[in-house]
């Protein structure tokens, strides 16, 4: 995929390093990222086991829009099943970016898109 068609959100995305758990081989080099996240809901680490893996998790795409000094991404954001996340979405937002049960990445929202635009 080359272009997120209709973006639901941006985010500023901190991409872990290999020490922290993320991906040994640093932020991925594709035009959209495909991956899945969970929204962190409460303190939902303390009562489920073996979250967030464990957690409801929605396919999350990234398309990286510009880059920070300090190497954060602003990115647009897409999710394969838009609905399933709307309820969730609101500039404060925190999601974990999973690659199977590790967080690889967090992005906080920074903006919600008015979806009767991307019709």
């Amino acid at each position: 995929m080359d272009e997120i068609e209709n973006a639901v959100a941006s985010a500023v995305v901190y991409w872990r390093t290999a020490d922290e758990g993320g991906r040994r081989s640093g932020p991925p080099m594709a035009l959209v990222y495909m991956a899945t996240a969970v929204f962190a809901l409460s303190d939902e680490s303390k009562v489920q086991p073996g979250w967030p893996a464990s957690a409801d998790q929605l396919s999350i795409l990234l398309q990286k829009t510009s880059e920070f000094d300090d190497g954060r991404w602003s990115c647009a954001v897409g999710f394969l099943v838009p609905d399933l996340a709307r309820p969730h979405l609101h500039p404060g937002a925190e999601l974990l970016v999973l690659e199977g049960p590790r967080t690889v990445a967090v992005a906080h929202i920074t903006e919600v898109f008015d979806p009767e635009k991307n019709q």
